[in-house]
């Protein structure tokens, strides 16, 4: 029995290590009941906080809807009442109009004034050209409120350029009423002319004729900013408390307390802030308290967390240190030799001892490397053996293609006995089976390529006199670099066979460095092709294109991947563009 327990002992898991880790940071009752306490009663305070100034907030938006509300009703007894309508929009000339104004239109208004609470202004601003204008002393520099309450009737084309007019909600489309227009919804309260100056804010809204449908005037009253938002006390909240009114544009209205920034930071301090929305104006009432505020009962308990938290954070880094140096050393060696088998050492063994789950993911690491290591090995040589020999095979076919056409041209020349010119064809070839054989070697530096597809077009001038025009564009940084051999030979041959326009054709060879590979280029000025062609030679699978072009397309595929090959380019009439593209490798590497 007590060897079974010594050999359960010894077989103890990595979870459970794990496990006993996890319990030595987290069984740490002091630090986790201070941090619990603090944050409970950092919680209970502002939860208190939030309601005791939502509440306070909320009496100082009634109190604010109260006052706006009540220029309102003052605006309604204008607004609804027919007499006076008619009377605005139909006035004229004569007895019956003015005693009409005399005796109940300037009463009505008086009324208003005195009904008032505060000092307020109303303007009206009439349509109607034949209403007589009634107002006051105009002086701009004077804030119009300084008087006793009072009214004035001017005719609406005094304000018409104005730009707060034109900026009213209802002007972007005048003709239209709304509904709400006569449910008495439709109102704005905004700063306009020299409100801002004195403090005034004004209540604008229009009047309109019910029976027709149609805007007759303006009516604007002008109250005092302090007086409508006198509510917003900030010590109504406490001393170090902030309250500010904004209105829809985001401008402040009022700004009450000891601190003008209630953004959230001022002098580096938290705040902690509310806000609601004045229902009758639209505008936003935003209240704010210093954290410090909040957090001075719970300053105590917060101290003495910091206090545990540091003593427990020193024991369990002691006890970390213990524990990551009986974890790491199995990690490290795990890591490292996966990351060996990554960069292709899979003869790399995992050498660790003992029962528990590293010992188990060693013993199946090195199982696995193995068996992946005689894999590859395997799959490798018969990819290898298979790709070789897919080369040779290629690149035996494409030898005898051009010898048969090279030694028909011998053939002709020697019935025609031009000896000459005989002779260095014969030589020409010589030279080009001596660049092609190349010791047996399937890769050539880009300087023969070049010298082997410059003496094929050599014999080729000599075959075609002077009816072969040649130009070279061969860029020095394409040397020292290598490519598989012929591959520009098969298109020059195809261009001196197919592209024929008349008795003259001019090629032009190009060999350049574009970024991380080589690209050679053959273009012609002869017949070219059309579209469709273009598109088969572009796409050759199904296409019936000529024999030597799909033997190079499918050499530097399979040599160098689907990434690299041959593209065709021009159009019927203007001759044919080749386009070879090889990786940039270095001679020798």
């Amino acid at each position: 029995m007590n060897r079974l327990l010594g050999l359960k002992d010894k077989r103890m898991s990595f979870g459970f290590k794990l496990m006993i880790s996890y319990l030595v940071f987290a069984l740490t009752p002091t630090a986790v009941v201070g941090m619990i306490a603090y944050q409970s009663s950092v919680h209970s305070i502002k939860e208190q906080t939030r309601v005791n100034l939502s509440g306070t907030l909320e009496q100082m938006r009634d109190n604010i809807d109260y006052k706006s509300s009540e220029i309102k009703r003052s605006s309604d007894q204008l607004f609804y009442d027919l007499t006076v309508q008619k009377l605005l929009r139909t006035y004229k000339a004569g007895w019956t109009s003015y005693d009409s104004l005399q005796n109940y239109m300037l009463p009505t208004l008086q009324n208003i004034m005195l009904r008032a609470s505060g000092k307020l202004q109303v303007r009206l601003y009439l349509a109607e050209e034949s209403f007589p204008e009634i107002y006051g002393e105009l002086d701009s520099r004077k804030d119009p409120l300084d008087e006793n309450n009072r009214f004035d009737i001017y005719h609406l084309s005094r304000i018409e350029e104005e730009s707060w007019y034109k900026d009213l909600p209802w002007q972007a489309n005048p003709e239209v009423i709304d509904p709400k227009v006569y449910r008495g919804e439709e109102y704005v309260w905004s700063q306009v002319e020299n409100d801002g100056q004195f403090g005034n804010v004004s209540m604008i809204r229009r009047l309109v004729d019910f029976d027709k449908g149609r805007t007759f005037g303006i009516l604007r009253i002008m109250v005092k900013v302090d007086a409508l938002l006198e509510a917003a006390d900030y010590r109504k909240l406490g001393e170090s408390s902030t309250i500010l009114v904004a209105d829809g544009k985001g401008a402040t209205m009022r700004l009450s307390g000891v601190r003008p920034d209630i953004s959230g930071e001022h002098a580096g301090t938290q705040t902690f802030k509310i806000e609601d929305v004045l229902p009758g104006l639209g505008w936003k009432i935003v209240a704010s308290l210093p954290q410090s505020v909040l957090e001075k009962d719970a300053r105590h308990v917060r101290n003495l967390t910091l206090l545990v938290c540091f003593i427990s954070t020193i024991v369990l880094i002691a006890i970390g240190i213990l524990i990551s140096r009986y974890f790491s050393n199995g990690v490290k060696r795990v890591i490292a030799s996966l990351n060996a088998f990554r960069s292709g050492d899979f003869g790399n063994r995992m050498e660790i001892n003992g029962a528990d789950e590293f010992a188990q993911i060693a013993r199946a690491f090195n199982k696995m490397s193995k068996d992946i290591d005689r894999l590859i090995q395997e799959v490798y040589l018969a990819n290898i053996e298979k790709k070789e020999a897919e080369l040779e095979t290629l690149q035996a076919q494409i030898n005898p293609h051009f010898l048969y056409n090279t030694l028909s041209s011998i053939s002709r020349l020697a019935k025609m006995g031009e000896i000459d010119r005989l002779h260095d064809m014969v030589m020409g070839l010589a030279k080009f089976y001596r660049l092609t054989l190349n010791e047996g070697k399937t890769h050539i530096p880009v300087t023969k390529e070049l010298e082997q597809a410059i003496t094929y077009l050599e014999i080729q001038k000599i075959k075609h006199r002077d009816r072969i025009q040649v130009w070279y564009d061969i860029e020095p940084s394409v040397y020292g670099y290598e490519t598989i051999k012929i591959i520009l030979q098969p298109f020059l041959e195809n261009a001196l066979q197919h592209a024929f326009f008349e008795d003259r054709m001019s090629l032009k060879l190009t060999a350049r460095r574009k970024g991380e590979t080589i690209v050679f280029g053959i273009v012609d000025d002869g017949v070219g092709m059309s579209r469709e062609q273009l598109r088969q030679m572009n796409d050759p699978d199904g296409a019936r294109i000529g024999y030597g072009v799909r033997n190079v397309d499918e050499r530097i595929k399979l040599q160098y991947g689907q990434a690299y090959g041959v593209e065709f380019g021009g159009g019927q009439g203007m001759g044919t563009s080749v386009r070879i593209t090889v990786p940039a490798i270095r001679a020798g590497v």
